[in-house]
């Protein structure tokens, strides 16, 4: 027992601390692994408010009605479809901050002194990075279709859902709604790198752990909450979109004007579930940053230590 001890805790730091995690993963794999653990756990905590939001974007109901859909469904189908945006949010995420991370330290080794201005390296970095969170499409094209309950008796969980799509139409209808995506994910990645320093040098200098927790978490929520408001419209084209199987693929600007004209050329009705998704971005990404940066700290800590 005090070998099996001694081994665990060799060089006085437990094979299962901060400091051994970043030792095995390198000092940029350690972005990775946070940000998929924030991801995560947000995941979690807010996926049945997803749930309301994604019934409001699709069928532009009221929070009232959705929430009355969900209560029809029953508690046995309130998680139907967890596990796609588990796998597809825990991933992306860990692609956001990974990959910025490594893109921007690359693009700045490269640019050097050329004088290019590094806001304008950093933002091609975080645009790179959300291009590249698009290649995992398919996850949310698949929770998309578990949450609609048009849908509920053709697919029975993700996976089946996934044979059902590739054997029936091919990797093409997966991707359906990736326009969207794409139109999305780069410009929200550049804001959101490009403002979460500024923002948070305008909130008051934290003095413990906990004051950085909150800080960093009004810091994630004020920027996501934002942006979701701004990328509302593309998220609604995506899920129209995507709630369909099969058939032509319709052009972003034909599916926004069919919603438009299905909601009576109101612009209130476009944005229905918009003050919804106001709320669940404020928690959300108030939960990825401030849990991303506890763990960097945690992590920096233990090294430092070591």
């Amino acid at each position: 027992m005090l070998e099996d001890q001694a081994a665990l805790t060799k060089g006085h730091h437990s094979l299962f601390s901060a400091g051994a995690l970043s030792a095995k993963l390198g000092p940029q794999g350690k972005h990775y692994v946070c940000g998929s653990i924030a991801a995560f756990t947000n995941i979690v905590v807010t996926f049945p408010i997803q749930k309301v939001l994604f019934r409001q974007q699709l069928h532009g109901v009221l929070a009232t009605e959705a929430v009355r859909q969900l209560q029809r469904d029953g508690l046995r189908n309130l998680y139907r479809g967890l596990l796609p945006p588990l796998l597809q949010k825990s991933t992306t995420v860990a692609i956001m901050f990974g990959l910025y991370e490594d893109f921007s330290r690359v693009l700045l080794d490269r640019v050097g002194s050329s004088g290019v201005p590094e806001l304008i390296t950093r933002s091609f970095a975080a645009a790179l990075a959300g291009t590249t969170e698009a290649i995992l499409t398919p996850f949310e094209r698949v929770q998309t279709l578990l949450q609609d309950h048009r849908h509920h008796g053709r697919f029975n969980n993700t996976a089946h859902t996934f044979r059902t799509l590739l054997s029936e139409y091919g990797v093409k209808e997966c991707y359906r709604g990736l326009i969207p995506i794409l139109l999305r994910n780069g410009p929200s990645n550049v804001l959101f790198f490009g403002l979460r320093g500024p923002i948070k040098e305008q909130l008051p200098e934290a003095t413990s752990r906990f004051g950085h927790l909150v800080i960093d978490f009004v810091c994630g929520g004020v920027l996501g909450a934002g942006l979701g408001i701004m990328f509302y419209p593309l998220n609604v084209v995506k899920s129209r979109a995507q709630s369909q199987v099969g058939g032509a693929f319709q052009p972003c600007r034909q599916v926004l004007l069919t919603v438009w004209r299905e909601r009576g050329g109101s612009l209130a009705k476009l944005f229905r579930g918009a003050h919804l998704n106001y709320h669940r971005s404020l928690l959300s990404w108030g939960i990825i940053n401030a849990t991303y940066e506890l763990l960097l700290k945690l992590i920096s800590e233990d090294e430092w230590r070591g």
